[in-house]
């Protein structure tokens, strides 16, 4: 059987057809562990994420994944190098990139955080055949063997839907803590369907506002916030990432209630002020999660020769202080 499967060797036509039915019928599949190890040669998978703020922050729970992942299937001898770059500088990803392609490793799990520096990479991963797969964000049509994440566009009509819903008038802040606005895919996607949603109601009675806070460490930017609220006479926020622990911060020290806020992911911090019921919806991807399909996709397209989904949306969740305590995370 071996020599007809791997075409090796003279082999009797009529027994070479006889085999080939056996193989159709009984849908043969080969052992790919047997065969990495008859190889002695085990594949390298790299990881290129943000640097994770704290032990706790969102970008922590993605490396976990990959990490659970690789531990699962150490008996293939596989092993993961993991990158990380600063969120605030776009040449820090840069730099990271490089690292990645002088190891030409076999294949690559990103965050396409900063749009102009990652296509830069990956036109460099096509040129050397390295196949890669998205988390979080994604760059449509760019040669990726999968994206594991949320839709973007449709967590911002999630997001407008459910603010349009419990703000009956009153205007609406959005709200972007990051920089470089114009190479955050992502935040992009969420907002312009955020603008989608209510452009499409007719005679809605909230106007909309937009505005980006780069830096949290200038302490400017509370006041820059707070003038907003009051002088727009604003009475629902979206934060279009993680970081809406930060408009909770502001609420409770300004004193300034009947403020609706949707923002994203279960970070302790965010959970805090929706209990306290300063945050009332946070929007969840299961990060950790797509951290582990990251590397499960490059496993079984480079190691198991299978072809790989392109889209792998994981849920939109929307979570409240009602149901928080059944997710797993802060049981």
């Amino acid at each position: 059987m071996d020599r007809v499967l791997h075409n090796r060797g003279e082999v009797a036509e009529s027994t070479r057809k006889k085999i080939l039915e056996i193989v159709e019928e009984l849908n043969y599949q080969p052992n790919i562990l047997a065969s990495t190890l008859a190889s002695k040669k085990s594949a390298v998978f790299a990881t290129l994420m943000p640097q994770p703020l704290s032990e706790d922050a969102y970008w922590s729970k993605p490396s976990k994944g990959a990490q659970k992942r690789i531990a699962e299937l150490r008996q293939y001898g596989l092993q993961m190098q993991p990158f990380t770059f600063n969120q605030g500088d776009s040449k820090s990803f840069e730099q990271e990139a490089q690292r990645i392609l002088d190891l030409q490793p076999d294949g690559v799990a990103l965050a396409p955080f900063f749009k102009k520096e990652a296509l830069r990479f990956i036109d460099q991963l096509n040129e050397l055949n390295i196949p890669f797969v998205f988390i979080d964000s994604e760059i449509r049509d760019a040669g990726q063997l999968s994206y594991i994440g949320q839709d973007s566009y449709q967590s911002g009509l999630v997001s407008g839907k459910l603010l349009d819903m419990i703000l009956p008038d009153g205007n609406i802040l959005v709200i972007h803590f990051a920089r470089e606005m114009d190479n955050q895919n992502h935040l992009i996607q969420r907002e312009k369907a955020f603008y989608d949603w209510f452009s499409q109601q007719n005679n809605s009675p909230h106007q909309l506002f937009t505005t980006d806070v780069p830096d949290t460490d200038d302490p400017a930017w509370e006041e820059k916030i707070e003038n907003k609220i009051r002088s727009n006479h604003i009475q629902g926020i979206f934060v279009t990432n993680s970081k809406v622990f930060n408009v909770g911060a502001l609420l409770e020290k300004t004193g300034i209630k009947g403020i609706k806020v949707i923002g994203h992911d279960l970070l302790k911090e965010n959970v805090s002020y929706l209990k306290k019921g300063l945050v009332h919806f946070l929007i969840c991807q299961r990060p950790e999660e797509q951290g582990y399909e990251a590397i499960n996709k490059l496993f079984r397209s480079v190691v198991q020769k299978r072809t790989i989904e392109e889209k792998n949306y994981t849920s939109i969740d929307i979570i409240t202080k009602e149901n928080v305590d059944y997710y797993k995370e802060f049981k």
